[in-house]
């Protein structure tokens, strides 16, 4: 079975992320989209909101669940059973950055493949950084967030 893990914070999920894994089903079994958590890193969204906005954007997808994990990813994927990460690339530094965590990656998961998709154009320039800078200051983000998480910043704000 071809078990793919795409890894992420989804601090919030971005139209380029659902892009991403939407492409990519066709490739695999199963991707398990799962959010990495750190207790280092500062959040903007707590991981049962995170939770709860990919299980609603995926909810159409039966070969996509949903999962967190602490720890390395590598360890995830192994308890997973899974043999491939899927990861996008923006730019050139995004591969830069990529291909070195790809190349430990697979050293120390036991032959891990990453599966590199390039982002379409129209998502070249969105990230979850910039979203949530532009959501802390109270700008629109709707064109690079799906309509669930648009409904929630206006609930809340």
């Amino acid at each position: 079975m071809r078990i793919a893990v795409f890894p992420g914070s989804f601090d919030p999920i971005t139209l380029g992320h659902i892009d991403l894994v939407k492409r990519a089903i066709p490739l695999f079994d199963r991707i398990i989209v799962a959010v990495g958590v750190n207790s280092q890193k500062k959040t903007l969204f707590s991981l049962e909101q995170r939770m709860e906005w990919l299980n609603e954007v995926f909810k159409e997808d039966d070969q996509v669940t949903i999962d967190s994990f602490k720890g390395l990813t590598v360890n995830f994927c192994k308890d997973q059973q899974a043999n491939f990460l899927l990861r996008g690339l923006r730019n050139a530094s995004d591969f830069d950055y990529e291909k070195t965590i790809s190349q430990l990656n697979h050293i120390i998961g036991d032959k891990l493949e990453t599966v590199f998709l390039i982002s379409k154009p129209e998502y070249s320039h969105v990230s979850s950084t910039i979203v949530r800078e532009i959501i802390r200051g109270k700008g629109d983000v709707s064109s690079f967030v799906p309509s669930i998480i648009v409904k929630h910043l206006k609930q809340t704000n």
